[in-house]
């Protein structure tokens, strides 16, 4: 064969093999890029125990002996129109299904959808102003590095979601007066009180805008203590809270059973505990002891499958945290609960315990965090 014949077969060859090699790569990389990235989320503990804050949860306090919190009647599992005792349906950061969370458009789309309540995130800028967000930062939901103590109201203002419609980040006294209109004095609000917050400010800033909001202009509204569920994560809120707030309802967010036993010690404090530590082992004893030991409400977030739901309303839980009001209440009105249980999906136990073994690694590792150091409990009374 002639030298030049020779390379013109070589050449081709040579094409026809980048060529298959390339198709095959471009057949193989999203099949192997999906496996990384379910086998990295697998790995990868869950968002709530490296959230900024977590390291001071062990903050001991000395509350007074007379520390009571009231009961709130308004976040009460309700009766429905069969008079079937269900759960409250609040929606998560508004309806974030659908909507932009933790914006106005959120909000107002949830409680058309028949929302009973909206759960929000606190956070403050520079210049003391509380906000909604999720993130102590812009970067997921605003495409900007910017961490939002950093920034002041005004420079906020301009901003916008990288979600469509591209919706403006809210304050709390927005919300507040969204929820002041006309026809929605049934709709009450909980706050989810970041641990990156200082925790001082925090509090003050929450009351002085409450305050500052009234709460409708209409004859009988209830005040905003009848409205409003003061979210806390850590002990160490709770004499903000009485100081600041008082007679406002208070509910620890939780991810741990052992840790959230700890608020059992003060009268009325409810639980909005992370559904798989409900499901998990321990999350049984917790959740009949918190109802018929301490006659404490229980709410839990976030559930967004039906299984998940059904599993909350055989159980007669006080509220449900949902990404998806409207699928939720669609649940609610098919649900009979004389058919038998099903089981959750396999993907589902995956993953509530795949959380569980993180939070027992955490135990083991950082137990004071969410144990008693030694003989010290993590909330005391102080003596009369």
């Amino acid at each position: 064969m002639a030298p030049r014949q020779s390379h013109k077969l070589t050449s081709a060859y040579s094409q026809r093999v980048q060529q298959t090699s390339a198709r095959g790569m471009a057949s193989t990389a999203p099949e192997r890029e999906p496996l990384l990235r379910r086998l990295s989320s697998v790995l990868a503990p869950p968002p709530m125990l490296v959230q900024p804050g977590i390291e001071k949860l062990d903050s001991p306090v000395t509350m007074s002996s007379q520390s009571v919190f009231p009961t709130p009647a308004f976040s009460t599992a309700r009766l429905d129109h069969q008079k079937r005792k269900v759960p409250q349906c609040i929606a998560h950061r508004g309806y974030k299904a659908k909507f932009p969370e933790n914006t106005l458009l959120s909000f107002r789309g949830a409680v058309e959808a028949g929302a009973h309540a909206l759960e929000t995130d606190v956070h403050i800028t520079k210049d003391e102003v509380v906000v909604l967000s999720h993130d102590p930062t812009l970067k997921r939901c605003y495409g900007k590095p910017d961490k939002i103590i950093d920034r002041t109201w005004e420079e906020l203002q301009g901003e916008r979601t990288m979600q469509e419609p591209h919706e403006p980040m809210p304050r709390l006294k927005d919300v507040l007066e969204y929820l002041a209109q006309p026809g929605l004095e049934d709709t009450w609000l909980l706050l989810d009180i970041k641990l990156s917050n200082d925790a001082d400010n925090i509090m003050r800033l929450i009351a002085s805008t409450i305050a500052s909001t009234p709460p409708s202009q209409v004859a009988g509204t209830k005040p905003w203590h009848e409205r409003i569920v003061l979210g806390i994560w850590a002990a160490k809120f709770l004499p903000l809270a009485q100081k600041y707030s008082p007679g406002f309802p208070i509910m620890h967010i939780g991810f741990s059973t052992p840790y959230a036993r700890h608020f059992f010690e003060i009268e009325n404090v409810g639980f909005n505990m992370l559904l798989p530590t409900l499901v998990a082992p321990g999350g049984r004893a917790f959740l009949r002891d918190a109802r018929e030991k301490y006659h404490r409400q229980v709410l839990a977030w976030t559930v967004n499958t039906r299984e998940r739901m059904e599993w909350c309303l055989r159980r007669q839980l006080d509220g449900v945290i949902t990404d998806d009001p409207a699928m939720f209440l669609r649940v609610c009105g098919e649900y009979d609960s004389k058919v038998r249980e099903r089981w959750l999906r396999v993907k589902d136990y995956f993953e509530i315990y795949r959380i569980w073994i993180w939070i027992m690694v955490a135990l083991l590792f950082w137990g004071k965090r969410f144990k008693p150091v030694a003989s010290r409990a993590l909330i005391e009374k102080a003596k009369p």
